[in-house]
């Protein structure tokens, strides 16, 4: 771990930022607000326990990204997923079942991590794996979905365990969102996001910015509307190209000094919603935190990779543990090396820096 820069403790304060600005956007919910409350004490054990961790000469990053499927039900334009095939419309062969991804949130709880992002392709057609994770109280798991698997089943397990929250991918208004997502998709979300709120469900909602979409998206009259339907946080992530013709849609210098000073704006104007930037900037965060500085990434076949973006690996959760992968010799080197404080253009830079990735992952480096 590079010198004077602690991690664990820019990752702790970060978690507890996240978890006390959501206590906050939960005050006029009291069966929500009463969960915030128990998990932010949860959320204190467990960095109790990544800092003694820490103090005995191991990391344990807080967060974890969780792609418990490739299956998707959507096409939208320009995946990153579907680019390098870790979506595809195939039935899955050989994914980790609905009790390896069980044992995996036991492990994870056990080891003080706090926060679990599901993600996919579409988590929600893995009904199981979500079921399992709602047993893991003292972990909150973000689910990254389309919105469109939402049935009675669902709302009444979302209900039951108030620590799954619903992150909805949205691009805007209808015009942007059915543009990337297709015709329908937002009818059907805005419709969803009602019935959460009639039913006094928690949900957020994920906006992918690019250059076509960034002003519309930080606008009062895009939150204003998401808040009125019940939103309480929005996740904004920045669109990494998958092609050289889409390279136009990545922001640029401009586009993400935008978006930061927006976000500073948010979060200080609209306290009403969480609001928080991936990437985001780098600088503040010492780098990077990909590769186990501050999280990870599984795959829906168990693979440990450094993030959704760095599709790598070379240890396997199915035969390891965990906390092995905490040590993968990928992440190590990547750690070590300095990739992951390389300057760079800009938003993605394990993306950016592949190449030299994949050279690592070969033994070249």
């Amino acid at each position: 771990m590079e010198k004077g820069f602690d991690i664990q403790e820019y990752m702790t304060r970060g978690v507890e930022r996240v978890v006390a600005d959501s206590v906050r956007a939960t005050l006029k919910n009291p069966k929500e607000s009463a969960f915030m409350l128990g998990f932010a004490a949860s959320s204190r054990e467990a960095s109790k326990r990544r800092r003694k961790a820490e103090a005995e000469g191991e990391h344990i990053p807080p967060f974890l990204i969780a792609s418990i499927t490739s299956k998707c039900n959507l096409h939208c334009a320009g995946c990153y997923s579907r680019c390098n095939h870790a979506t595809t419309d195939a039935v899955p062969v050989a994914q980790l079942t609905d009790e390896e991804w069980g044992a995996f949130f036991t492990e994870a709880e056990d080891l003080g991590i706090s926060f679990i992002l599901l993600a996919g392709g579409e988590p929600m057609i893995r009904r199981g794996v979500i079921e399992a994770a709602g047993q893991r109280k003292n972990i909150l798991f973000p689910i990254f979905t389309n919105g469109t698997f939402m049935d009675e089943k669902y709302f009444e397990l979302l209900d039951e365990c108030r620590n799954l929250v619903p992150v909805m991918s949205i691009e805007g208004g209808r015009e942007m969102t059915d543009s990337r997502r297709g015709a329908g998709v937002y009818d059907r979300l805005v419709k969803n996001m009602d019935e959460m709120s009639r039913r006094g469900l928690i949900f957020g909602a994920s906006v992918t910015v690019t250059t076509e979409n960034v002003r519309e998206v930080t606008s009062d009259a895009f939150l204003d509307e998401l808040s009125s339907r019940g939103c309480k946080a929005v996740i904004f992530v920045e669109y990494v190209p998958v092609t050289d013709e889409s390279r136009e849609l990545a922001p640029g210098d401009s586009e993400r000094e935008f978006l930061t000073s927006e976000i500073s704006r948010l979060r200080q104007m609209r306290p009403d919603m969480v609001y928080i930037s991936f990437p985001g900037d780098e600088k503040s965060s010492g780098g990077c935190v990909a590769a186990g500085r501050g999280f990870f990434h599984i795959n829906s076949h168990g693979g440990a990779e450094p993030c959704p973006f760095s599709p790598y690996s070379d240890i396997n959760i199915r035969n390891s543990s965990l906390r092995d992968a905490f040590h993968s010799p990928l992440f190590l080197a990547l750690q070590s090396e300095g990739v992951l404080l390389d300057d760079h253009e800009g938003g993605c830079i394990l993306y950016e820096k592949r190449e030299m990735v994949e050279s690592i992952l070969r033994g070249e480096s």
